[in-house]
């Protein structure tokens, strides 16, 4: 049964770029992934560095605007399967990023997984590919990440794929009130000649 949410001029299951890695593929969205997305963002651990968990009405609105950037650009934040181990994982992938700042036009790269597939390489071996992608198919000459100080997880992938550290580029998430918590955010760059060599 298809969620009341997607309709049928949604971009799931539309063509877009698969990439394979060692271990994964990052292919389009599915409808069959909204269920186990939509537990992966009603987990308050997984949703720890976001300011709210998401029922699953924003779960499959966040999934739809994902998979129609993916549809609609040619690269997106692609969805994250493991074969024969999930059909779903999470995503990994690319997007315009959607806000005013300093450092925008850019593309952002990122990553969100299920506690499961956490500290086992994935979320590293997969963006690894998306920034080949970016920089050798797309011919971008650079990525952006960015985070809250404290989810050193994610930060870590960041510097495992090469990224660097911009604390000058330090800023306000203008979408976060101000006086949240989580409105600060550490800046990430990637150049092509600094992306990792190796695939975890």
């Amino acid at each position: 049964m298809i969620p009341s949410s997607v309709t049928s001029s949604s971009p799931f299951d539309t063509d877009a770029p698969v990439l394979r890695t060692e271990r994964t593929i990052l292919r389009q969205w599915r409808t069959d992934d909204l269920p186990l997305f939509a537990a992966l963002n009603a987990d308050r651990e997984v949703m720890r560095h976001f300011p709210t968990t998401l029922d699953r009405a924003q779960s499959d609105a966040v999934a739809h605007r994902l998979a129609k950037h993916l549809h609609t650009h040619g690269y997106g934040p692609w969805a994250l399967e493991i074969p024969d181990v999930t059909p779903f994982a999470g995503f990994v992938g690319l997007m315009r990023v959607g806000f005013d700042a300093p450092f925008v036009p850019a593309v952002e790269i990122g990553w969100r997984l299920a506690q499961a597939w956490w500290s086992k390489g994935y979320a590293t071996e997969a963006a690894i590919a998306a920034a080949r992608f970016a920089f050798d198919t797309l011919r971008l000459s650079e990525l952006v990440s960015f985070t809250v100080p404290t989810n050193v997880r994610s930060r870590a992938v960041m510097e495992r794929i090469g990224m660097r550290h911009c604390p000058e580029e330090d800023f306000l998430h203008p979408l976060i009130p101000p006086g949240h918590r989580l409105r600060r955010h550490v800046l990430y760059r990637l150049e092509a000649d600094a992306l990792a060599c190796g695939t975890r």
